[in-house]
C-alpha cells in the first residue's frame, strides 16, 4: 500500500516573497494549508515523502489579489446587459469566473459588487464550502446608488420599467433598510456609489450623488456589524467623502486636490485605493469594436479623467497610499482574466517599479483580505497560496496573464493548477 506525500517541496526556485525585497534561490517547504519552511540554498534539502516540484529556477511568489472584483460582469458591453442575464445562467457564469481567476493565479479577491442582491454571497459560501473551486473571497452588495446615479439605469423593455442595475434609495433611512438587507444576507461588504460615472449622462465622473446623512447611516449599520464599506468615487468630493466617514476602501480617486491628498496620506495606516485604471484605458484605446471610439471616449470625459487619475495615484504612490491593482473587468472591452495588466499600466503610468506593482497585489492583498498575519507573503506560517512562473515577473510582468507561464497555482496547500508532470516527483513509502 502507498500513502498521499504530506508535504510538498518545491526546489530550486527564485523565491520572490512578496515583501519589496529581492528574489533569492531557495526551497519551500508546505505542510497542510501553510508554509513550513524556507531554505535559502538550492540543494542539501531533505525529501522525505514530500511530493518534490523542481522548479528549475522558476519563480515562486505568493498568490495575487485582485482588489476590484466583479465575477458576475459576464464580458457583456453594458451595465444593462449584464444585470438581464437570467439568474440560473448568472450564477454558473460567476462559478466559472471564480475558477478562472484562481487558475490565472488570483488566490485571494475583495468583490466590488454583484449584479444581483445575493451572487456573490452564494459564490463565497460555495468556494468555502468546497462546491466549487475558486479564490478565497469577500462578498459584496450590488451597488447602491440615489436616483440619477450611477446604477439606476433604467430598462423600459423588460417586464418591470423600475428595474435597474444598482439598489436605488432614498434618504437615510431608506439606505439603512437597504443596509440592513444585504448585512442580513451576509455580505462581507456593502458598495456605495458615492461619484457618478463618466458612463451615465449627466451624472459624469465629478459628480457627487449621496449625502453625509445617507452615508452615516450605513456606516453605523456597517460598524455595528464588524463589516466594511466599500465605495465608487472618482469624484474629488466623493473621495473626501468617504475618508471623512472612516471608510478604507476607496474604488478609483480619479480627482484629488491637494486636501484629499493630505486626509488620503492621514489615512494611509488603514486605507487603501483600487483605482481600476485598466478600464479607462480600454475605453480610450480597444472599445470600438464594441461601439466607443477613442473620439467618443474623449467626448465622454474619459481622457481627462485618465489624466487626472494618473497625476493623484502618482502622488498617492510617493506618499504611501497604499494603490492596489485591479478593477471593472468583466465588459467586453475589459474582459475577465486581463487582470494582471493593472501591474503594467502601474509601471508604465504611475511611477511603480515592477517591485511594487508585484507588493501591491500581493503583501498590500494580505492586508486588504484582512488577514495581514497570514497571508500576501512567502513566509513561514503563512497560507501556502503560490504561484510557480516560467520566467521572471520584474523583467517581464506580462507573464502574470499568459497562462502558459503559470506553471502551478497553489491555494491553501492544494494544487489548483498542477505543475508539468516533468517538473513534479512523488516519493511514496509503505503504510
Amino acid at each position: 500500500m502507498t500513502r498521499e506525500p504530506s508535504e510538498v517541496l518545491f526546489t530550486n526556485v527564485r523565491i520572490l516573497d512578496g515583501s519589496g525585497q529581492s528574489a533569492y534561490p531557495g526551497s519551500v517547504r508546505v505542510r497542510g494549508p501553510r508554509i513550513l519552511q524556507i531554505t535559502r540554498s538550492l540543494g542539501g534539502v531533505s525529501a522525505g515523502d514530500a511530493m518534490v516540484i523542481d522548479g528549475a529556477g522558476a519563480t515562486l511568489m505568493p498568490g495575487m489579489t485582485e482588489a476590484h472584483t466583479h465575477f458576475s460582469w459576464n464580458d457583456a458591453a453594458s451595465l444593462a446587459a449584464i444585470q438581464t442575464m437570467p439568474l440560473e445562467e448568472h450564477v454558473l457564469w460567476s462559478a466559472k469566473v471564480a475558477h478562472n481567476y484562481l487558475k490565472a493565479g488570483f488566490t485571494s479577491c475583495v468583490g466590488a459588487a454583484c449584479a444581483k442582491p445575493r451572487l456573490d454571497v452564494v459564490i463565497r459560501n460555495a468556494i468555502e464550502s468546497g462546491q466549487i473551486p475558486g479564490p478565497r473571497y469577500l462578498a459584496a452588495s450590488q451597488e447602491i446608488t440615489v436616483p440619477g446615479g450611477l446604477g439606476d439605469e433604467m430598462l423600459p423593455h423588460l417586464p418591470f420599467p423600475d428595474f435597474s442595475f444598482g439598489v436605488v434609495v432614498n434618504g437615510a433611512e431608506d439606505l439603512r433598510r437597504v443596509t440592513r438587507m444585504f448585512l442580513k444576507y451576509g455580505v462581507d461588504a456593502i458598495k456605495l456609489n458615492l461619484s457618478g460615472d463618466n458612463f451615465v449622462p449627466g451624472a459624469d465622473a465629478k459628480t457627487t450623488w449621496m449625502t453625509d446623512a445617507e452615508v452615516a447611516a450605513c456606516a453605523e449599520e456597517v460598524r455595528m456589524r464588524g463589516k466594511r464599506i466599500i465605495v465608487h468615487a472618482r469624484s474629488c468630493a466623493s473621495v473626501k467623502q468617504a475618508l471623512r466617514h472612516g471608510i478604507t476602501m476607496i474604488y478609483h480617486a480619479s480627482f484629488t486636490d491637494s486636501e484629499a491628498l493630505d486626509m488620503l496620506e492621514a489615512a494611509k495606516d488603514s486605507v487603501f485605493v483600487a483605482p481600476g485604471i485598466g478600464i479607462i484605458y480600454a475605453l480610450l484605446n480597444e472599445a470600438e469594436p464594441w461601439g466607443v471610439s477613442r473620439e467618443k471616449a474623449v467626448s465622454m470625459g474619459y481622457e481627462e479623467e485618465w489624466a487626472a487619475a494618473c497625476e493623484s495615484l502618482k502622488a498617492m504612490h510617493r506618499r504611501g497610499v497604499r494603490v492596489l491593482p485591479g478593477g471593472d473587468y468583466g465588459f467586453a472591452f475589459n474582459p475577465h482574466l486581463q487582470n494582471a495588466r493593472d501591474l503594467e499600466l502601474f509601471v508604465r503610468y504611475l511611477g511603480f517599479t515592477p517591485m511594487e506593482a508585484i507588493r501591491a497585489c500581493t503583501l498590500y492583498g494580505g492586508q486588504v483580505m484582512q488577514r495581514p498575519n497570514d497571508l500576501g507573503l512567502v513566509r513561514e506560517g503563512y497560507l501556502a497560496d503560490l504561484l510557480l512562473l516560467d520566467g521572471d515577473p520584474l523583467a517581464n510582468l506580462s507573464i502574470l496573464r499568459e497562462p502558459k507561464r503559470i506553471l502551478a497555482v497553489m491555494k491553501d496547500g492544494v494544487f489548483a493548477k498542477t505543475p508539468p508532470v516533468d517538473r513534479a516527483r512523488t516519493w511514496v513509502s509503505a503504510a
